[in-house]
């Protein structure tokens, strides 16, 4: 039987805005944030924010509190049950982080759906969240020019391919909205599927080169559309 893996990017795919974002705002951070972005790049931008909020007296679970908060479109919650119901393999491939991620996923009750989250590690040291790239650019840069120097979702993609049981008869679909996303759309066969936010950076990529991707394309705007798009390809994948 062919197996479904059904790959989700998090920020604006699986959520409807920006994890980082989200806590930066919403914890009064946004100024200083504005002030370090030239400086720094996103993940330790992002690591230094947590330094903030543990120097406030801010918490983990604060931060917990915070994230429970960020809005997650129900049809987009309704898919994602479903095609775990229907033995899809769920994976999430994300440039947000480990923390901010599962809390999300826990409060929806959709944590338990996925088998792997993919994304830059972050643990709590002495009370304050720390996060860190998932590829260590000083050890081993990944050298692709597409994706920024913490994360290639395109080397990712391949290793999640190679371990799969039935390497030859995994049939993925890839759902995501940014630049980053495009990179893992270039590794896909064309007997794969790739849906990309109608008007968002990996849409505008796939579109002014549609013939490097091989993988058939089906765009969406919202969580209706996602969760009607997505478990009309599950159902195909499996009738074939």
């Amino acid at each position: 039987m062919t197996a479904t893996v059904v790959v989700f990017d998090f920020d604006r795919t699986l959520i409807d805005g920006d994890s980082d974002r989200w806590v930066v705002t919403e914890m009064g951070l946004l100024d200083l944030f504005n002030q370090l972005r030239s400086t720094l790049p996103w993940n330790s931008l992002m690591d230094r924010m947590m330094k903030e909020l543990h120097s406030q007296g801010k918490t983990a679970d604060d931060i917990a509190e915070c994230l429970k908060k960020t809005p997650v479109n129900p049809r987009t919650a309704a898919a994602i049950k479903s095609a775990y119901a229907l033995g899809c393999d769920l994976r999430i491939l994300s440039d947000a982080n480990q923390f901010f991620i599962e809390k999300i996923l826990e409060h929806h009750g959709l944590l338990g759906c996925f088998s792997k989250i993919y994304t830059n590690p972050s643990f709590v040291e002495e009370g304050r969240l720390r996060i860190f790239p998932y590829h260590d650019s000083a050890v081993s840069p990944h050298g692709c020019s597409l994706c920024p120097t913490n994360l290639c979702k395109g080397i990712v993609l391949d290793q999640i391919r190679a371990s799969g049981p039935e390497r030859g008869s995994q049939n993925f679909i890839y759902l995501g909205d940014g630049s980053g996303d495009y990179c893992p759309t270039l590794k896909l066969r064309d007997s794969d599927y790739v849906m990309p936010r109608k008007n968002y950076p990996l849409w505008n990529r796939i579109f002014s080169d549609r013939a490097s991707v091989k993988a058939e394309v089906h765009e969406w705007s919202n969580g209706e559309e996602l969760e009607r798009i997505l478990l009309h390809l599950i159902n195909r994948i499996s009738s074939e």
